[in-house]
């Protein structure tokens, strides 16, 4: 009997709020099209500035689904 097989797919979210709003809207849309999302693992937080202030954030994530058999 085989085990569950995973995909990983690396998503990248952004938000003029937080890193917690872009990890959440990247997650969100991917679900539209992903089912059964199972892992979300924030691999790099960073952010964009102007003028020396905060424009956005940017979130990017390793998420993981299952595959179908």
């Amino acid at each position: 009997m085989a085990g569950s097989v995973y995909k990983i797919v690396e998503l990248v979210g952004t938000s003029d709020k937080s890193w917690e709003d872009a990890a959440q809207g990247a997650l969100m849309m991917a679900g539209e099209s992903l089912k059964d999302l199972r892992i979300a693992e924030i691999t790099k937080l960073d952010m964009t500035m102007v003028d020396g202030k905060v424009t956005s954030y940017r979130a990017r994530l390793n998420v993981s689904f299952k595959i179908k058999q």
